[in-house]
């Protein structure tokens, strides 16, 4: 009677030896496992970031855009909102290769993040640069001012922490773009980038057709 009641000891003592092992065993597997997908799931919540962050910049191009087609930006007017594109892009050059901004001034500011102001330390608000082009052989009154004869616009939208002790892409047209799979992104790059046609947006100012047909034949012959 004895040496069965220690036989039977023996055998639950062995079975929970084996459930313990097994424990440990199934630990190691679900940690390797853990492991191994780790990098899969931070990389795809990366890329929801980014592709959030790149819808996000689209619509603030659309903004910016639709702000110049209706005149609420203007140049040298101090009752309009800052951010009318200043940089003139020469003949002979496509308008996508305007030099990037060195800073902040006289860009257009899209506050997301709830603050007062765009901050470079933001990660959510976003700065857009734009730059215009139009033909040396079509008469401007003001050198400075494209909107009575209509122009070619680029866009070009970035992280307002691209300011915040980052070198910009010199060339970011000839650079590798953005995309919604490259993680968090780079902030020495565009969010996007973009060319538009403005039509004329000051009164007095010629047709649409006009403005592009000038713009397009080089000359004022248009009817």
């Amino acid at each position: 009677m004895n040496k069965q009641k220690k036989e039977q000891n023996l055998s639950k003592s062995q079975d929970g030896g084996y459930t313990i092992i097994e424990s440990l065993v199934a630990m190691i597997v679900v940690s390797v496992l853990m492991i191994a997908i780790a990098p899969v799931m931070a990389f795809s919540v990366a890329t929801r970031v980014q592709a959030r962050r790149t819808e996000l910049a689209t619509q603030a191009a659309r903004a910016y855009i639709d702000a110049l087609r209706t005149g609420s930006l203007r140049p040298n007017d101090p009752t309009s909102l800052p951010g009318f594109p200043i940089t003139r892009v020469p003949d002979g050059q496509k308008v996508a290769t305007a030099s990037v901004p060195g800073n902040t001034t006289g860009l257009y500011c899209v506050n997301l993040d709830g603050t007062a102001n765009c901050e470079t330390s933001s990660s959510k608000d976003f700065y857009v640069q734009g730059a215009w082009q139009v033909p040396t052989s079509v008469t401007l009154t003001n050198a400075n001012d494209p909107t009575p004869v209509g122009y070619e616009l680029m866009v070009r939208v970035y992280r307002a922490d691209s300011f915040a002790g980052v070198t910009l892409n010199p060339t970011p047209s000839q650079g590798k773009k953005q995309s919604v799979v490259g993680g968090l992104g780079d902030r020495t790059m565009p969010v996007v980038e973009m060319t538009t046609e403005i039509p004329p947006t000051t009164n007095g100012g010629s047709s649409a057709y006009r403005s592009l047909c000038s713009r397009i034949s080089g000359s004022n012959s248009c009817q």
